[in-house]
């Protein structure tokens, strides 16, 4: 397990590489770059590390990371990022990505309602 950037977050291991945390308001930019010119489906997990609903769902999100390799999985610390995520306003926040534009959005967690939104995205 990786721990998430010293918040005690820890994101389980992804077999696929189809996991990431960004490192940096800059890093986090640029994953939205790369989403919209690449075009690949995409799905970015808003969270907190003092959020309990996040902490909950957080390794359900990594174990769905490797059910479906072909989408790119990103968690976002509202904490960490505060310039990229000013406009998250729930945490959790899930927003897929499809053809480089956002599709859909999912507020709250759920393991079964996020594996049926992975699902229909990917």
């Amino acid at each position: 397990m990786n721990e998430v950037e010293g918040r005690g977050l820890c994101l389980h291991n992804n077999s696929n590489g189809n996991l990431i945390t960004p490192s940096s308001d800059d890093d986090l930019r640029n994953v939205f770059h790369q989403i919209r010119t690449t075009k690949n489906p995409a799905v970015i997990n808003y969270g907190a590390s003092w959020c309990r609903v996040c902490s909950q769902i957080l390794p359900s999100f990594c174990q769905l990371s490797n059910k479906f390799p072909q989408l790119s999985f990103i968690y976002a610390d509202i904490d960490e990022w505060p310039e990229s995520t000013q406009h998250i306003r729930y945490t959790p926040t899930f927003h897929f990505y499809r053809d480089g534009e956002r599709v859909d959005e999912m507020l709250g967690a759920g393991e079964e309602r996020l594996r049926d939104c992975l699902w229909l995205h990917s």
